[in-house]
């Protein structure tokens, strides 16, 4: 079923990325270390878009107004149309506090996505803060959060500091996917080489993004990527430019929205995936026959073949599993899963085809009633 050349051109694939793709595997970049406090902690204003999070929001407001930082801190929940009581939820969680300000959002114009349009009104109403946080209204912070990221990046000058948040991985679909998923994003974005200022990857997570001000606005501020449906990335690209940045995996910022089954899980892959290859039908028909070399050969070729073909399977599937093993261990799972990346793969690569079935029916991006997909800005 797969010939020899097939197996080890899998091999050969897999080793590569193993020792030549920045580490992307080893889950070292984590934000652990404590950094030593700056002379004068800066003004910082956090910037929560929100839309329709009433299930959610208080706990993350809660987490906001209690951060123990030593500078001036405000928080702006921008209120992207919500219909489910999200801002009194909000309030609720804030009170006895003068921390939160509560911005009701203007009707989002053409060629922008909803979250980003609040970003703006966020940063046009924050003033003049040395730094904007932006973190989702499904993102929990430890209180020593936001201490943490300011004092890195002024430490190391960065113009953006962002941490990939613990996703929620509880039921069956959340442990057998979410782990891999954070996996396939650091395959696609080596976070060594995203603090690498000599490298040209660039990335960042749209859940805790540290940003300095001035930096955005050399960059064009939102604007310039308003359309984005994978904003973060599109972000940390354009802040590159300005200067170094850093993304971190983390413990001290999780996400507690739940996903729970398949389905949902699914959708939450598909409504990036096919933007993720610019809405291309050859990148699409390319990443498909990728995934279909790079993790179903090697598992055919140690089951149905004989000789060479089969080691040479065998030996890739190790490989893919040994690379998965610093996730699993970040997401305290079973090393066993390993063995299952090819079946995940195969899912991942039905949630990326269904992402470009969504788009070619006009659906792409769908979020909170709204498709996003394919805008121009």
């Amino acid at each position: 079923m797969i010939g020899a050349a097939v197996a080890t051109l899998a091999l050969l694939i897999w080793l590569g990325l193993l020792f030549a793709h920045g580490g992307f595997w080893r889950a070292r970049e984590r934000e652990d270390t404590p950094f030593p406090a700056p002379p004068v902690w800066p003004e910082v204003v956090a910037i929560v878009p929100a839309r329709d999070e009433a299930d959610v929001i208080g706990r993350v407001i809660g987490s906001l107004v209690v951060q123990d930082y030593p500078g001036p801190f405000r928080i702006l929940l921008i209120d992207d149309g919500s219909r489910d009581g999200t801002a009194e939820r909000a309030r609720e969680a804030a009170r006895g506090s003068d921390r939160l300000e509560i911005v009701t959002g203007a009707a989002l114009p053409p060629g922008w996505t909803g979250k980003l349009w609040a970003m703006a009104q966020g940063v046009e109403r924050s003033g003049g803060p040395r730094y904007l946080w932006f973190t989702d209204a499904d993102i929990a912070h430890a209180p020593d959060t936001l201490a943490m990221l300011v004092a890195r990046a002024e430490a190391e000058k960065l113009v953006l500091h962002s941490l990939m948040a613990e996703l929620r991985c509880d039921s069956l679909a959340e442990k057998a996917l979410i782990p891999a998923f954070v996996f396939f994003f650091a395959m696609l974005y080596p976070f060594r080489r995203v603090n690498d200022p000599a490298s040209r990857t660039a990335g960042a997570a749209g859940g805790c993004m540290l940003v300095r001000r001035e930096a955005l606005a050399a960059a064009g501020g939102i604007a310039a990527f308003r359309g984005a449906l994978i904003d973060d990335c599109a972000m940390g690209a354009a802040l590159k430019k300005q200067g170094p940045i850093r993304l971190s995996l983390t413990r001290r910022s999780v996400s507690i929205r739940p996903y729970g089954d398949w389905q949902a899980v699914g959708a939450m892959i598909a409504r990036s995936a096919y933007a993720q290859l610019r809405y291309s039908p050859w990148l699409l028909f390319g990443t498909l026959a990728g995934l279909a070399l790079v993790y179903l050969a090697p598992p055919l070729a140690a089951i149905f073949g004989a000789g060479w073909t089969r080691l040479a399977g065998a030996a890739a599937w190790l490989l893919m599993a040994a690379a998965f093993q610093p996730m699993l261990a970040f997401y305290r799972r079973s090393p066993l899963w390993g063995a299952a990346l090819p079946a995940i793969a195969l899912f991942y690569a039905g949630a990326t085809l269904l992402s470009a079935v969504r788009h070619w029916q006009g659906r792409g991006g769908m979020w909170k009633g709204r498709a996003q997909a394919g805008m121009k800005g």
